[in-house]
């Protein structure tokens, strides 16, 4: 199988050098994706839209790959606070049915002060 790439055009994936996605035959890795809507370069001050934002642009990229978010077998949730761990996770629990992703949520700080959550996936598609 080959192993291809598949961008987004944000302006992070050409400042640090890296794709959205990496698809390695049935495997597809997703990169870190904050909750800016690319298309017009805005981001929500809401914790849950950017996070459903985030899902938004991961599902395009899995899309590209012949997958969907149905494929996530892991997640892996960066939020700015605490405060924004349950709103982060109710939207994740809406999104996600059995069997659900593993998922791993980490505090931490971002470069972009108004960024408050990133989530990067891994994706096995289903045969």
């Amino acid at each position: 199988m080959t192993r291809r790439a598949i961008t987004t055009g944000s302006k992070f994936e050409i400042l640090a050098g890296y794709s959205r996605a990496i698809v390695d035959g049935e495997w597809i890795f997703v990169s870190g994706t904050a909750g800016y809507d690319f298309s017009d370069n805005t981001i929500s001050d809401d914790p849950a839209e950017q996070t459903r934002q985030s899902l938004k642009t991961i599902a395009d990229a899995l899309a590209k790959a012949d997958a969907s978010l149905a494929d996530v077998v892991r997640v892996r949730v960066y939020v700015s606070d605490r405060e924004h761990v349950m709103p982060v996770s109710r939207v994740l629990g809406e999104t996600f049915s059995e069997p659900r992703p593993t998922n791993t949520t980490i505090v931490c700080g971002f470069a972009m002060p108004e960024m408050k959550v990133e989530l990067e996936v891994t994706a096995l598609k289903r045969r």
